[in-house]
């Protein structure tokens, strides 16, 4: 068990990807997300992330840097930031536009998670191509690295002749709005690969737990073991995004749940519907019932599922020791309910049984 002094320094942030409610609108959903930003804030967590997805009726949020200076402007404390923005579509130097206006506009506290995922299916990923051929099967070239490296420069002019050379061809840009600092630069991922990338470009990482959980342990280790240390961070700087439902009885959580279970049931079925009501989840899922549910799972092989679910003292003791056995002094919580109310709740639940506000 961890100690209390350990326990009680441990952050709680909120990655939003705005869930659309099955009888709700997109237009509904992103309400939704705006006001649980100003809910957050209230309730003293440390950063609110937006995700990107494309063509998905279940998410709502295809642009998060839209929904970040909306956000800002209705909030004085949480930081803003995307979980992520998905850099294989977009030019560096757009990007880099974008979040230092944010940055201009909201000093100190816009944070810019960068990811290597799609974020969409085949056809998306097509579609939002920076540069395509006329074989739709063609496989984009994996230039992210190089992505990467100018991002940071001209996040940082000051930076560009370390980063990309003096005689680069893009030097003399100058990129506006010129105002003091950055934005604060991370690198998000669900393998490896990326944590191996955040130690080697000594950049703070964050890790999808709750999108893919079995090599969490050792992603989060072999980075903070292999950590260079860079102009962004002196020392490692790790997180995690696990899914959390909060509610007062267990029963009640488990029955909130019941609605992402199927949400996850239905990705893997290439079914993107808006999340269902629990009673209507699990009828549903009673329905697609098959031998196979008996089988081990993801969340049966790794050592952390997923969600935890529970009261919020049971998720909070959950929390502090996952914190406690990765070394971790803050974790990015992910509530999906079809009651937006109930969302609401659970993050005031949990806020209070990790005494945020102290």
């Amino acid at each position: 068990m961890a100690s209390t002094a350990h326990n009680s320094a441990v952050r709680l942030s909120v990655l939003d990807q705005s869930p659309v409610p099955a009888g709700c609108t997109p237009a509904q959903a992103l309400a939704n997300s705006l006001d649980l930003a100003r809910h957050v804030d209230r309730l003293g967590y440390t950063r609110l992330w937006y995700s990107e997805h494309h063509s998905m009726d279940m998410l709502a949020c295809t642009a998060p840097e839209i929904l970040i200076a909306r956000a800002a402007a209705e909030t004085s404390r949480i930081r803003i930031g995307s979980g992520g923005i998905m850099l294989q579509h977009y030019a560096p130097l757009k990007v880099a536009e974008v979040f230092r206006t944010l940055h201009a506009m909201f000093p100190n506290r816009i944070d810019l998670g960068i990811g290597r995922a799609p974020g969409g299916g085949h056809l998306e990923s097509y579609a939002l191509r920076r540069t395509r051929s006329s074989n739709i099967a063609t496989t984009a070239p994996d230039d992210f690295l190089q992505q990467l490296a100018e991002l940071r420069a001209f996040l940082h002019p000051e930076r560009f002749p370390a980063l990309l050379g003096p005689d680069h061809p893009l030097a003399t840009i100058r990129v506006a709005p010129s105002a003091p600092g950055a934005p604060d630069l991370w690198l998000l991922g669900s393998s490896l690969w990326s944590s191996v990338i955040a130690a080697q470009e000594g950049l703070p990482y964050a890790f999808a737990h709750f999108f893919s959980p079995v090599a969490t342990r050792d992603a989060i280790t072999d980075y903070q073991r292999n950590f260079t240390p860079s102009p962004d961070r002196s020392t490692p700087e790790a997180t995690l995004a696990i899914g959390v439902i909060c509610a007062d009885t267990d029963a009640e959580a488990q029955h909130l749940h019941a609605s992402v279970h199927l949400m996850q049931r239905r990705i893997r079925m290439d079914d993107r519907r808006p999340i269902a009501a629990p009673d209507d989840a699990l009828r549903e899922l009673e329905a697609l019932a098959s031998p196979l549910d008996g089988l081990p799972g993801i969340a049966e092989i790794s050592e952390w599922p997923r969600y935890f679910v529970g009261t919020p003292d049971r998720v909070a003791t959950q929390l502090r020791n996952l914190a406690e056995d990765l070394h971790l002094h803050e974790i990015i919580i992910n509530t999906i309910t079809h009651s937006h109310q109930a969302r609401l709740r659970s993050y005031t639940l949990l806020a209070d049984a990790m005494e945020l506000s102290r």
